[in-house]
């Protein structure tokens, strides 16, 4: 079975709400892409954002340029679902983030939170990288969160790396400055907890 298909697999037998990764709000996620300080017109990614409830609250705080990617049309489904009207004002991507094709410099933040901790091929990390030294702007920001080093070893089935802040940055290089980074507890739907750890990055100037 390959990526696609065990996601679209999980979003079929699990509601969106029960998937360990769930959240309600993203709070801490929100809170960094407050701090950017940029503008509502922000061009924003929220890559693997599939049924996160980000892009809600994102819409919901008059945020005007979004863009969600997933590898599964069904989570995309569930999103436009919940959201209703207001998913118009959302450009909806399915795909593979490690294929897939941005214009240079189109976003000012890329988001992730439990998309990087699978890629554990390097290959396929080194895709990922790619992608956001070409979509990124220069100055813009990144925000990545995976399971801490602490974390859970495996997620829906399928195996991950876990990070500490400092290996994390590093997959990035030096075109990105650690502005800061943060562990966070995830309170499962099932009732366990999940470390995670997020950095916030911006990407350089020259």
């Amino acid at each position: 079975m390959d990526r696609k298909q065990h996601w679209e697999q999980i979003y079929s037998i699990k509601a969106s709400d029960t998937v360990s990764w769930f959240q309600e709000h993203a709070e801490l996620s929100l809170r960094l892409i407050h701090n950017t300080g940029l503008s509502k017109d922000a061009a924003i990614i929220d890559v693997g954002g599939g049924a996160s409830t980000l892009v809600d609250d994102l819409v919901a705080k008059d945020y005007a340029d979004l863009t969600v990617l997933d590898l599964s049309s069904s989570a995309i489904s569930v999103a436009k679902q919940r959201l209703g009207k207001h998913a118009e004002a959302v450009d909806w991507m399915i795909g593979d983030i490690t294929l897939a094709e941005f214009p240079v410099h189109r976003f000012d933040i890329w988001h992730d939170r439990a998309v990087f901790h699978f890629l554990t091929n390097p290959n396929d990390r080194h895709a990922y990288v790619e992608r956001v030294m070409h979509a990124v702007r220069p100055g813009g920001y990144v925000i990545i969160a995976t399971f801490a080093e602490d974390g859970p070893e495996k997620c829906s089935g399928l195996p991950v790396i876990r990070y500490r802040p400092e290996s994390l940055h590093a997959e990035f290089g030096d075109a990105f400055l650690l502005v800061e980074h943060k562990k966070e507890v995830h309170h499962t739907p099932s009732g366990s907890n999940q470390q995670f750890v997020y950095c916030y990055c911006r990407k350089g100037c020259s």
